[in-house]
């Protein structure tokens, strides 16, 4: 036992001293290679609209949207008996009911998620609401809604404290007051869909890699699910299935314009701080350089696609994006390329008014402003 406890404590010395060394020479710095901006040099997007050389919208996206899905790997396999859906609490709220559901989004897997219904006689317009990243991962649809009373007090307590980046105010449960159903899932790694383990954030990448040793990519299991989500939402009785909108901030920005370019059932789709391209993001010209990893990597679609091309699949639905000139996540020149771009792929297809872009003088944020300039966005679309 003491030769073990010897052992483990030189393991223990080498491993701070080698976190301690450095070599003169290196290939990798701030989380990127050196030769970074060579890299970024070297992306052309060919199969951008406007780059492709196709001159048929329906064509292009068509193809575009096949590459997006051959680089998001093997999806998970549809349940073989539909969603089999049960509702596992539900609970009466001002002008809303709350109900807490597990969903077979997968032969795979089961999925928790929340579930607001308005009063009254439907069918209503509908929002799949998509939660944050945060770097906060005991939570997840829990961001976005308020728990239900049937959840652990620690999960209560956890979402009423992160509530506050959202001002105090729950963006789903604001939207089932204004006369939307409302659906949001945990995605993969994210409240009942965590670890074992607990919520360790420094597990993620290493949960990533090992998934992409079975072929699939755990980012786009994110997107997949919300695909198959969003077709659930569809097939309910009380929502009108032309009527069906995304939405969310930070990571769940990026779900919605992603959601919004590859699903035919969204409408309409607002994304909140997260915008930009890579050349802005994935270089040395900033201080902080993308952090986000494996929750918005897809292997390879780099050399075809840039974030705003992908998102222009959604072109000519309406789309709302906001982003924040103070954002330290998303550098203002990337933002502002990657609106002009989107904004060219619209105006081509006649339908620049169904976009809107805004930027804002406010922080990586999802306060009440910004949360009613969604509302008023899906009032006007849905």
């Amino acid at each position: 036992m003491k030769r073990i406890i010897s052992i483990l404590s030189i393991l223990s010395v080498i491993s701070v001293a080698a976190q301690a060394q450095k070599r003169e020479k290196y290939e990798f710095m701030r989380g990127l290679p050196v030769y970074a901006d060579s890299l970024i040099a070297d992306l052309t997007y060919p199969l951008a609209w406007g780059n492709s050389g196709m001159t048929d919208f329906n064509e292009w996206r068509k193809t575009a949207r096949q590459k997006v899905f051959d680089c998001m790997l093997t999806p998970p396999p549809p349940a073989s008996d539909g969603y089999d859906v049960k509702v596992l609490f539900e609970e009466q709220r001002k002008g809303y009911k709350a109900r807490k559901i597990v969903i077979r989004l997968s032969r795979y897997y089961e999925v928790p998620a929340y579930v607001l219904i308005p009063d009254g006689k439907g069918p209503f317009p509908a929002v799949n609401v998509l939660h944050d990243h945060g770097a906060h991962l005991f939570i997840g649809k829990e961001k976005v809604i308020r728990p239900l009373a049937c959840e652990d007090s620690t999960v209560i307590k956890d979402a009423e404290q992160w509530v506050v980046g959202y001002e105090g105010q729950f963006f789903g449960d604001y939207l089932a007051q204004h006369g939307y159903v409302v659906f949001s899932a945990d995605a993969p790694m994210w409240g009942e869909r965590g670890q074992k383990e607990g919520p360790l954030r420094d597990k993620y990448d290493m949960i990533a890699g090992n998934m992409m040793m079975y072929g699939i990519d755990l980012s786009a299991y994110m997107t997949y699910d919300d695909i198959a989500g969003t077709e659930f939402l569809s097939q309910m009785p009380e929502v009108d299935s032309k009527r069906i909108g995304c939405t969310g901030w930070s990571m769940g920005g990026y779900r919605a314009w992603m959601l919004s370019a590859l699903s035919d059932r969204i409408k309409a789709g607002a994304s909140v701080c997260w915008m930009v391209t890579t050349d802005e993001q994935m270089g040395f010209k900033y201080k902080r350089t993308e952090n986000g990893g494996f929750a918005n990597c897809f292997p390879g679609l780099r050399r075809w696609l840039d974030y705003p091309h992908v998102a222009s699949m959604a072109c000519p639905k309406a789309m709302l994006f906001i982003n924040g000139a103070q954002d330290k996540l998303f550098p203002v020149a990337g933002v502002e390329k990657a609106f002009r771009i989107m904004h060219d792929t619209w105006a081509s297809q006649g339908a620049d008014d169904n976009l809107e872009t805004e930027l804002w003088d406010i922080p990586h944020s999802c306060g009440l402003k910004v949360q009613q300039r969604v509302l008023e966005f899906f009032k006007k679309h849905l």
